[in-house]
């Protein structure tokens, strides 16, 4: 009896913990990570910036809650959301089936192929074969991460706690290539004084065994309202012209996808 009683408590303080993040007046947490420009970055004085963070205040406005930014390290941002650091996570996060198993997401909010770039010039193909023994860098714990080790097995495969670090080192000449978002790696690098000299090369790379269904809202398993409230909210914005608004003040085209 004990037994039952207390896992019908469990399951009690479970669906208290579904609703809690939409109820009235609750501040809603949203991880971002702070370090993805054009999609999230800090200003001099610290203060978050970008699509990402645009879309996050419009998804709440349209909801009608009041959110904070919480920035965090790409490396524990999955892990801190199940600690309950935030609520959700508007971060540029594939929705792929291995992370379903963790976290549930919104429709997707974008969706962008991935590119190689290296040094304006390059002959190489962008295939196993033809970047065996190149060093090439990569942010940690991304698709493109996953992506790398299992479909170049002959490249030296080299990760970066951000996309920015990789940057700094292909500038330096300690890597040969990178694997990016070819919106994150146009915009935050190519586009920028770092970048010249730089260029992509190859085509897309959007394989969805890998690289997932485009970005989404990723929340906590169980929390549904909270999901569909996002989507509901992604809908919106496409509809009334918020998203276009957004869109237009980081990229020439729609990169919502296909």
């Amino acid at each position: 009896m004990f037994k039952k009683i207390t896992m019908a408590a469990a399951g009690l303080a479970m669906t208290f913990a579904a609703s809690s993040a939409m109820a009235d007046g609750h501040m809603l947490k949203i991880g971002v990570e702070g370090a993805y420009p054009p999609f999230s970055e800090k200003t001099a004085d610290g203060t978050l910036v970008g699509f990402d963070v645009d879309i996050a205040m419009a998804l709440c406005e349209k909801m009608g809650k009041k959110c904070e930014l919480v920035e965090q390290d790409w490396d524990g941002i999955i892990p801190n959301l199940l600690n309950k650091k935030y609520d959700a996570i508007i971060a540029s996060m594939s929705i792929t089936e291995e992370r379903k198993k963790k976290v549930d997401f919104s429709e997707k909010y974008y969706n962008t192929p991935s590119r190689f770039v290296a040094k304006e010039g390059v002959d190489w193909a962008d295939t196993n074969e033809g970047l065996a023994g190149k060093t090439v860098g990569v942010q940690r714990g991304t698709i493109q991460h996953d992506y790398l080790l299992a479909v170049y097995p002959d490249a030296d495969v080299k990760p970066y706690g951000t996309a920015e670090e990789a940057y700094l080192d292909i500038e330096a000449g300690r890597l040969d290539a990178i694997l990016v978002d070819s919106l994150a790696v146009d915009g935050g690098f190519l586009k920028t004084d770092a970048g010249k000299g730089f260029a992509f090369f190859g085509g897309d790379h959007s394989d969805p065994k890998y690289f997932g269904d485009g970005a989404g809202v990723a929340v906590r398993k169980g929390e549904e309202e909270l999901r569909d409230a996002f989507t509901k909210a992604i809908q919106e914005i496409r509809a009334d012209g918020t998203y276009e608004k957004i869109n237009m003040k980081y990229f020439d085209f729609d990169i919502y996808g296909g």
